[in-house]
């Protein structure tokens, strides 16, 4: 559990991989690894949810904002670290992962409270599914969204149905298959982000969004975010939990070996 400590209208609760403060109605979580890309480990999966879970509870919050330190917003899981790991462990280990990233996703679709997507730049692979699970996306015009998980022999099976969900199946479907990394007035233009703004306006734009969501009644909002998911949440989620198998799968194929091994030694993979 992390906790808050005061000062002024400033508030914060830090790990060691995010960030969390709260300024007036505005809750944020940074991911706060910038020399690795904010690139997500098991562990600080685990810290945004209880962050999340912990803005939530907090009354003074009517919405939270989801950022990157640095100047990536989050470049998807760490690969470093699903590379150290024991290979006679690793098919329990991929499973355990998927699930962990799609109870992620899920909780923020839960959450009754809009969660904002402050894209400061690169949202790939599990970054682009952050910023597809949040209600509303506002980027930097050096932003860019994608999903490259094929180029590295695995799938982006969490992230595609909210991908598809977003922008539409066929434009979903384009991005999965090219591995495509587009960039912010397309990402705008398919509907993944709603309002592009220059890259230090980026969380002041997000804070005003929240005062402007906060402008309504709590009961009134949290009601409106409710019945915007419950129609489709468990649709979602059979989507979302057929698709942790399927990346979980994906993640143990000599593909993926290839495909990771390439990443971390910098060079281009070969397919067999």
């Amino acid at each position: 559990m992390l906790f808050f400590s005061q000062t002024k209208t400033l508030m914060y609760m830090q790990s060691d991989m995010i960030e969390v403060k709260v300024t007036g109605c505005a809750g944020t979580i940074i991911l706060n690894r910038p020399e690795h890309g904010n690139a997500l480990t098991r562990r600080m999966v685990c810290q945004i949810i209880d962050a999340l879970d912990d803005l939530y509870l907090e009354k003074a919050v009517r919405a939270i904002i989801i950022t990157g330190a640095g100047e990536t917003f989050c470049q998807g899981v760490d690969l470093q670290e699903a590379g150290e790991q024991d290979p006679d462990q690793s098919a329990d280990q991929w499973g355990d992962d998927a699930a962990d990233f799609r109870d992620l996703l899920l909780r923020m679709l839960e959450i009754t409270k809009p969660i904002i997507a402050a894209v400061n730049g690169p949202a790939l692979s599990g970054g682009a599914g952050l910023v597809a699970a949040c209600d509303i996306v506002v980027a930097a015009k050096s932003a860019s969204f994608g999903l490259p998980d094929p180029r590295y022999g695995i799938i982006a099976g969490i992230e595609a149905p909210l991908v598809c969900y977003r922008a539409g199946a066929g434009h979903g479907t384009r991005l999965l298959l090219t591995s495509k990394t587009i960039d912010a007035p397309e990402a705008l233009l398919l509907g993944l982000f709603h309002e592009l703004v220059e890259t230090d306006q980026v969380w002041a734009r997000a804070v005003e969004i929240a005062q402007q969501c906060a402008a309504g009644a709590p009961e009134a909002i949290q009601l409106t975010k409710r019945l915007l998911y419950e129609s489709i949440g468990e649709h979602l989620e059979t989507q979302l939990s057929a698709g942790a198998v399927m990346r979980a799968t994906s993640c143990t194929t000599q593909a993926a070996q290839e495909g990771i091994a390439a990443f971390l030694e910098k060079r281009t993979p070969n397919w067999q």
